[in-house]
């Protein structure tokens, strides 16, 4: 049956090596989540509740984003996929049970704590550009779209239920088995790449040479379709992404709402996040550049919306359809960089993109923090929504400028429209700016 005749879930996850891929990652996922909660709650038993400390290790388990991310990208690029992956997730796994082990037998430290998030942090800076260039890999061009969107889904499915399965196991067994239980859920992912079978896609070799971080920068300034999806990220993951500070400063100091009501607005957000990667991945049409503008649009309108409600109940209600369009943008983004990203240049590629996508928080979080002392805390999601709408409009005029000129200065090639579609690989979709 075609793929064009099902749909795009069921045609995605009918490929055998994807769906052992996806549910493994959706069963570490969950562990992983699971872990960050207790690892929360381990840190302020440790210290007394110091609220620093949670901020210190935090700030380590992501500061080697920006210090090995590329790295990774280079790595991804220059080895096989699934190979790397076999090595950062066991190591990921021998994080979580060292870890574990320290916290039941009574010999766990701050220090150590510290010390295991930066190893841990720096495992997954390795790992994620690999990680997610190997999608690309598992499916044929025409599902990578869906692939990216049900990957999406499973990461979101994972934030809810982790934290949730996390506060059970630490009210009746505590913190250490939560970590024990985070280990065994590794063997999901090592197991299922294990088992993928090495069909001709996934015999592509990296291209020999010397394998350098400028290529994937030039490719990225030279292709528009690249361009436009990772600039964008960069403007709406620094300014407009900061829900996890954001929603807390405006439960707290504008309605004055206790913990539990937190709670309800980060649960309300994260369903219509869940609700958007769902719909991702159900959607039959290609990722479009046009698609990506517009949802940028309306997610900064609704944020910037949010920034002007009177009460919480109008405010949580709003966090739905926010969610929602925030990982369209995100979703439609990486499906992007994916699709158009030269297949030996994919795992800098993505580096680049989740650089520029996580990288910014550090810039991001205080000047949210600066926003909300001088202005209000409503005023730090009005000014978010603003940044990401207008950077969205002004850089697919950028864009737009770019694509209509790239004829004239590639004009010696001389190619017709029909050899340009017979030349390009099948579904190869030009997103319309």
């Amino acid at each position: 049956m075609s793929t064009g005749s099902r749909m795009p879930v069921t045609a995605t996850l009918s490929v055998r090596n994807f769906r052992r891929y996806l549910f493994g990652q959706l069963t570490s996922n969950i562990g992983t989540w699971m872990q960050r909660a207790a690892q929360d709650l381990l840190v302020l038993h440790i210290t007394g509740n110091s609220g620093s400390a949670v901020g210190l290790v935090t700030a380590l388990q992501f500061l080697p984003q920006t210090l090995f991310g590329l790295t990774g990208g280079v790595l991804a690029d220059r080895y096989p996929k699934r190979r790397i992956l076999l090595v950062t997730q066991t190591a990921m796994a021998v994080q979580s049970l060292l870890l574990g082990l320290l916290t039941v037998t009574g010999a766990v430290s701050l220090l150590s704590v510290y010390v295991l998030a930066f190893a841990l942090g720096t495992a997954t800076a390795l790992d994620g550009p690999a990680r997610n260039a190997y999608i690309s890999e598992l499916v044929d061009r025409e599902r990578v779209a869906t692939a990216v969107s049900l990957n999406s889904a499973q990461f979101n499915v994972a934030r809810t239920v982790g934290p949730a399965l996390a506060g059970l196991t630490v009210a009746a067994f505590g913190t250490g088995p939560v970590f024990l239980a985070n280990a065994v859920s590794y063997l999901a992912v090592l197991y299922g790449l294990a088992t993928i079978r090495t069909d001709p896609g996934d015999h592509r070799r990296p291209r020999r040479g010397r394998t350098r971080l400028r290529d994937a920068f030039r490719h990225v300034a030279s292709t528009p379709e690249l361009l436009l999806p990772i600039s964008l990220v960069a403007f709406v993951g620094t300014f407009g992404l900061n829900f996890q500070v954001t929603i807390s400063l405006v439960a707290i100091t504008a309605f004055h709402t206790s913990a539990a009501a937190f709670g309800c607005l980060s649960a309300a957000y994260a369903l219509g996040s869940l609700t958007g990667a769902l719909y991702g991945a159900s959607c039959d049409r290609p990722p479009s550049a046009r698609r990506l503008i517009s949802t940028a649009i309306v997610f900064g309108a609704l944020e910037a919306a949010l920034g002007l409600m009177p009460d919480g109940g109008s405010f949580m209600a709003l966090l739905i359809p926010t969610g929602f369009a925030a990982v369209t943008v995100t979703t439609t983004a990486n499906a992007l960089t994916q699709l158009h990203a030269d297949p030996h240049l994919r795992g800098r590629v993505m580096s680049v993109y989740f650089l520029v996508l996580l990288g910014g928080t550090p810039v991001g979080a205080p000047l949210v923090g600066l926003v909300s002392d001088t202005l209000g805390a409503r005023s730090t999601l009005v000014l978010g929504g603003v940044v990401s709408a207008s950077s969205a409009l002004a850089l697919s005029s950028l864009v737009t400028r770019r694509v209509q000129r790239r004829p004239r200065v590639a004009g010696a090639a001389s190619l017709t429209s029909s050899a340009l579609a017979s030349a390009r690989p099948t579904g190869d979709r030009r997103p319309d700016v």
